[in-house]
């Protein structure tokens, strides 16, 4: 028995000697990561003393049976200080400051884990070493949090029948505002999700740098406060079906999410932290972390954001010509006609181009003369981009993207992926790498959040995974578009630009608004979808409604069409998630600041400080006093800016503002300073 009671307590201390625990902190010292290292690997984060994430255990178990992270040998450990920044070319700055303490982990399993703490998150990911062939049969991503915090949660669109079955989905989302227990059981999540700490801090999970992995997708399932990550397993069969015969119907699945022929990299687990809310809409985080771009593509002189005539969402409407509007070479000669006279870089031709349910792009429909229309848009200096179903790219981008370059096409619009198992994450980034090959833009449309995809290859320009405003054209009216719009600006933003799609010229209050497929209408007012130009990240971005309704308003029309779409820097000034939101974008010497509201009228104020010594005036829209009974009402000032830098500002209900801050002339007269932007009256 004595030998017994001996031997124990040498196992119990063998156990307790094998487990070590490190500290990770950020630069400023105010977010402190423990992560122990022993029979499971776990991690915990604090911020200013504050638990916002309690121990939550990480591994990854491989298809031989094979699990790194529980009972592995940890051989050493490292630690790295770097104090650097990016230069950023088509992004909300030009230069992204890159500050982080790093601890890597290395096990005697061919494989490393590492930690990076920043000033405004976490964030952690393996890196396998092994050099044969292997599968990951999981990967366990669990966030363990105190109490029961609500969080924003953006449940996959349609609840289908099964969980498996909602990794078909369009990432496409509106939120559910509710407690972690009351999650939904039966229903997915993905990424970014938001959670509420404590003293007022909130949590947003997210991932980056996904190149050749699944996506993660987000589940409760048992209403505690563990949220647990989910992939897409690898499609064993994929069959053409759904939209028009050009997506992939996945048919059967292998017992495992992801392949790899040896040493690999995985994806960032990402913990980003605000002390309010202004924060999460002006983070970094994600652009940090993703891989810079290849060598061979380092020059992206040659990559054009700008604004696009759209006309899918307006339904080819043109008015009052002498012509049949429609998908017709005379129709999109007038949508070049319309980019050119207000300086517009590009116009789509969105899907119907090409020959309907052939998934063929070398078939033109006999009704467009593409390389006409081509040649009349260069001569006016416009651009266009081909819209591109899925199945009909894959079957062989190399060849489609060489001929229609050639042809002098500057981009493609891609579309209805609706997936992000591991073969989908690589189609995008072998359509980015060809699109960069042949200097072709890339707008990924019908697809999942970007992870960082924009940064390794700056030809990848937009990506949707939002509830944008095509929606508009057929949600039922109980649909909350304009509270979403004060939403996923903290949320999904976080992770990358959007492709929204804004700008309609119609306008409805919340009892007003009606869906409509032909003559679609936007919630909010007229201000609030010219303020979207300015809060919205987009380097490509919509007008989405008819021509005739832009010339109709020259005036809102001018200033869509002059607002820059990347940014030389950009300050979250204020806003709180779901309510409002104040964002102002620099470019050269000019300021643009935004303001979006939800429904309840509201008076922000502008703290201006950053403009430094000088004189400076502003152009301003601002919601009429009518506005939320006549979306279209608003009213247009100038104003300089005053002395003591702070500004007013009256948001109807569902209302916007924005103003363009110039240096002021020297020869204008000095007009008084007033307070006119506080009330509409």
């Amino acid at each position: 028995m004595k030998t017994f009671f001996l031997t124990m307590l040498l196992l119990y201390t063998v156990h307790l000697s094998a487990r070590e625990e490190f500290t990770l902190r950020s630069p400023d010292g105010r977010l402190e990561a423990t992560i122990v290292a022993g029979h499971t690997i776990e991690y915990s984060v604090r911020h200013d003393g504050y638990i916002l994430l309690a121990p939550s255990p990480l591994s990854m178990k491989l298809g031989d049976g094979q699990t790194w992270g529980i009972r592995s040998k940890l051989t050493g450990s490292s630690r790295l200080r770097v104090n650097d920044s990016i230069k950023a070319s088509i992004y909300k700055r030009h230069t992204v400051l890159d500050r982080y303490n790093e601890l890597t982990l290395e096990f005697k399993e061919p494989f490393r884990i590492i930690f990076r703490a920043y000033n405004d998150g976490l964030a952690y990911r393996f890196v396998a070493t092994k050099e044969q062939p292997f599968t990951v049969e999981n990967e366990q991503v669990e966030f363990h949090f105190l109490a029961d915090p609500k969080a924003y949660i953006p449940y996959v669109m349609l609840k289908r029948d099964n969980l498996e079955a909602q990794y078909f989905n369009s990432f496409e989302n509106q939120y559910q505002h509710i407690p972690l227990s009351r999650w939904d059981p039966e229903r997915l999540a993905f990424a970014p999700l938001l959670v509420e700490g404590a003293n007022g801090k909130k949590i947003c999970i997210a991932e980056a740098d996904l190149l050749d992995y699944p996506g993660l997708f987000l589940y409760n399932g048992d209403g505690g406060n563990v949220i647990k990550g989910r992939f897409a397993p690898v499609p064993a069969t994929v069959e053409q079906g759904g939209h028009n015969l050009l997506q992939g119907i996945v048919k059967a699945r292998e017992p495992y999410i992801a392949a790899f022929q040896g040493a690999t990299t995985f994806p960032w687990r990402v913990v980003i932290v605000s002390s309010n809310d202004r924060e999460l809409a002006d983070s970094d985080m994600i652009y940090k972390l993703a891989s810079p771009p290849p060598a061979r593509y380092l020059d992206d002189s040659w990559v054009k954001p700008g604004k696009v005539a759209w006309e899918w969402w307006n339904d080819w409407g043109i008015y009052g010509g002498d012509f049949r509007a429609g998908i017709n070479t005379e129709t999109y000669e007038f949508y070049i006609d319309f980019a050119a006279r207000y300086g517009l870089e590009y116009v789509i031709l969105d899907e119907g181009w090409a020959v309907n349910k052939q998934a063929d792009l070398m078939q033109i429909v006999p009704e467009i003369d593409l390389p006409r229309l081509i040649k009349y848009a260069a001569r006016r200096d416009v651009g266009i981009i081909l819209w591109a179903g899925y199945y009909a790219l894959n079957r062989d981008i190399e060849g489609i993207f060489a001929h229609y370059s050639r042809l002098g096409v500057k981009g493609f619009k891609v579309d209805f992926m609706d997936r992000d198992d591991q073969p989908m994450v690589a189609f995008h980034r072998r359509v980015a790498e060809a699109g960069a090959k042949h200097k072709l833009l890339v707008d990924f449309h019908g697809t999942y959040k970007p992870t960082g995809l924009q940064r390794t290859y700056p030809n990848v320009i937009n990506f949707e995974g939002v509830f944008g405003l095509e929606q508009m054209k057929w949600v039922a009216k109980e649909v909350d578009q304009v509270t979403y719009d004060v939403t996923f600006p903290f949320i999904r933003m976080i992770a990358g630009p959007v492709d929204y799609t804004q700008g309609a010229m119609r306008n409805a209050g919340r009892r007003n608004y009606y869906p409509s497929y032909s003559e679609p209408m936007s919630q909010g007012t007229r201000c609030h979808q010219l303020a979207t130009y300015v809060i919205f990240e987009s380097p490509l971005s919509m007008l989405c409604d008819s021509p005739c309704n832009y010339m109709q308003d020259e005036e809102c029309t001018r200033f869509i069409a002059t607002v820059p779409t990347t940014w030389s820097n950009t300050i979250a000034l204020d806003g709180a998630v779901g309510q409002y939101l104040s964002i102002a974008r620099a470019n050269g010497n000019r300021w643009y600041v935004g303001s979006l509201n939800n429904w309840n009228a509201r008076t922000v104020e502008f703290d201006l400080s950053f403009l430094g010594e000088g004189d400076f005036q502003a152009e301003c829209f601002q919601d009429g006093i009518n506005a939320d009974r006549s979306g279209q009402d608003y009213k247009t000032y100038t104003i300089d800016i005053p002395a003591d830098r702070k500004l007013f500002a009256w948001m109807a209900p569902g209302g916007g503002f924005v103003m363009k801050i110039s240096p002021k002339p020297a020869t204008l007269p000095s007009p008084l300073v007033t307070r006119e932007g506080a009330h509409p009256r």
